[in-house]
């Protein structure tokens, strides 16, 4: 059997740079651009992890953030049965990316572990890029339904028609996704549900955080979920815009030949009925 805590240590010393490298923000700033990932430690309260959030991106503000734009994410006991409010109780969150029913989600997440649980709480990470080639090398027709503009509704009655991999008109590739009773889905994809979560569950990775550890990531390319927990576990997030260049999601792998049977989509396509 693999040794899951190898595994974490292993993802997270091959993407992690130190705060103290020279330059670091620009070493930083270039694997956004060439994995989507950073893992960082050093960030042990609330002023470090604003302080450097901020000098990373211009900070978004959430509707569960305090004034400082950061989010304490932990069990407050009384959200954890809310349509999608799962975050802030202690049972496990399903991979997504964050604000998946806005028009225009974050580009950037930045997570700190303030305090780890007593059990459980492992950070489950997968490149969006890896779930696109699986998926077009296994299960083609699944890829191609899911790049369908429309073909989602992620959020309530205010929420987002999208769909899971949108095109750019340069060729690279953004994913969008959330599974919980916020999403819904047009019959044209449902069918390429199970081999969409199959293709995630073989390329997940795990990651545990210890005290001022975390990790920095693309949300355009990264899906991000949670294992469930006990014990007073808190985190700090921060949403926002890079301050520096970062091409939209991910270009296809090599060996995946560009798709075809689609049209080049944005995530914010009005001019189409959703076909949910």
């Amino acid at each position: 059997m693999p040794d899951a805590s190898a595994g974490s240590e292993k993802l997270f010393s091959d993407h992690y740079v130190s705060l103290r490298t020279p330059h670091a923000q620009d070493v930083i700033a270039a694997q956004l651009r060439e994995t989507g990932l950073v893992t960082l430690d050093g960030l042990t309260n609330r002023k470090t992890v604003l302080a450097f959030a901020s000098r990373l991106m211009t900070i978004t503000p959430h509707p569960h953030s305090a004034p400082d734009g950061l989010t304490l994410i932990h069990n407050t006991g009384s959200h954890a049965h809310r349509a999608g409010f799962a975050g802030l109780g202690n049972g496990g969150l399903e991979p997504h990316t964050e604000r998946s029913g806005t028009p225009a989600p974050p580009r950037l997440i930045l997570l700190v572990c303030l305090r780890p649980s007593t059990t459980g709480g492992e950070t489950l990470l997968t490149d969006g890029r890896e779930v696109h080639t699986r998926l077009m090398t296994t299960s083609r027709e699944a890829a191609v339904a899911l790049s369908q503009p429309r073909t989602a509704y992620f959020g309530a009655g205010a929420g987002h028609a999208t769909q899971v991999f949108t095109v750019q008109p340069d060729g690279r590739i953004s994913i969008r996704l959330r599974q919980d009773g916020l999403a819904r889905w047009s019959p044209i994809v449902q069918p390429y549900l199970p081999a969409l979560r199959t293709a995630i569950a073989d390329n997940r990775h795990r990651l545990t955080l210890g005290a001022g550890q975390g990790y920095l990531l693309d949300n355009h390319r990264w899906l991000h979920a949670r294992t469930r927990f006990s014990g007073e576990r808190q985190l700090l997030r921060a949403l926002g815009e890079p301050r520096t260049s970062l091409p939209t999601g991910f270009a296809p792998h090599p060996t995946v030949s560009a798709l075809r049977g689609t049209r080049p989509t944005r995530g914010d396509d009005h001019d189409r009925v959703p076909a949910v």
